[in-house]
């Protein structure tokens, strides 16, 4: 069977191929490389031997996903194409709600022309907005979200469960998460940036290496037990399996909705210490005001997950640092080296 993957030589996008090529999938991608870059796909055909179908351009093209449709039966599509910095959706919300909520209008009417009714979107963990309670679990409410960037993934949940209310023959399957960390364990992929890097982990990995100066902690006065900001962070391969779970799970039409994450919240301050353990060298780190559209804490419940999908989180903090210093180290400058 064929996955498109839109955005599949992106971060998440990378590693999810390599699961499916393992598991015996083809897979299409699309990218436009905006951040992201051709090697990580020369390198998942490395990792695994098999062959990708790249196409380069943009989710926004109707033209070029009509062409892609008429070469290859598309099973389903896993959706990452987007764009997904928090701080910046802020300073730019026209380009995120153009590029996020445009271009997956452009790809469902290309599918839809082409009768591919199964979707697999890679949301956010954003849409729940300032939690109701702690852990979030799938029936916590949604909406309020605090940026332009969660507010996109929230209105393309809705896009999404309007489109299979209006056609039930849509299998619509909706997961939710927070922050990918780590690499492959083979070094070969990785999370690389374009610029100065807007995630956390990745920020760190360059301080690590000496590239940049310090780790910028936006606020240490949020209620919390360090006064820092705690996140649901995820293995990117776990992250990766739990997407082709839920390709391989569910066949039936509807709308499923799923968390991913490990269920343990980490603050700022435990992912820059967990990452001094891996480099083996202390991290330079300032205080700074909190930034805009942040939130004091967030994790998830994944028990639906494992419940219904046979997924968990397989991998904790330690081999996540571990596991991206491994890929940071030997590939200091990305794929260019």
């Amino acid at each position: 069977m064929k996955i498109l993957v839109t955005g599949g030589a992106g971060y998440i996008g990378s590693h999810t191929c390599v699961e499916l090529l393992q598991k015996g999938y083809e897979v299409v991608v699309i990218d436009n490389f905006t951040n992201s870059s051709r090697e990580s796909v020369k390198r998942v055909e490395s990792i695994t031997g098999k062959k990708v179908a790249l196409y380069e351009g943009d989710v926004r093209d109707f033209a070029l996903l009509d062409k892609i449709f008429k070469e290859h039966k598309i099973y389903s599509v896993i959706h990452f194409a987007g764009l997904k910095a928090v701080g910046e959706s802020c300073e730019k919300p026209v380009e995120y709600y153009d590029n996020n909520l445009y271009g997956t209008l452009v790809l469902l009417q290309a599918m839809r022309a082409h009768g591919c009714k199964k979707i697999v979107f890679s949301s956010s963990a954003t849409v729940y907005g300032t939690p109701e309670r702690l852990p979030l679990d799938e029936t916590c409410r949604t909406g309020g979200t605090t940026n332009p960037y969660g507010t996109s993934k929230y209105f393309q949940e809705i896009m999404l469960t309007d489109l299979y209310k209006s056609d039930n023959e849509w299998t619509v399957v909706l997961l939710r998460y927070f922050n990918p960390v780590g690499a492959h364990e083979s070094g070969l992929i990785g999370e690389d940036p374009k610029g100065i890097p807007n995630n956390l982990t990745p920020y760190i990995a360059k301080v690590a290496i000496g590239e940049l100066k310090e780790v910028g902690v936006f606020g240490n006065d949020y209620p919390t037990h360090d006064g820092t900001g705690v996140r649901d962070y995820i293995h990117v391969v776990d992250l990766a399996k739990g997407h082709v779970a839920a390709i391989e799970k569910l066949t039936g039409a509807g709308v499923y909705t799923y968390n991913l994450g490990t269920g343990v919240g980490y603050s700022v301050l435990d992912v820059i210490h967990a990452f001094e353990k891996a480099c083996g060298h202390s991290l330079p780190y300032a205080i700074k005001p909190r930034r805009a559209g942040d939130i004091a804490e967030c994790y998830a419940d994944a028990s639906k997950a494992k419940n219904e999908l046979g997924w968990e989180a397989k991998l904790g903090i330690d081999e996540m640092c571990a596991s991206l210093w491994n890929w940071q180290s030997k590939n200091p400058n990305g794929y260019k080296g």
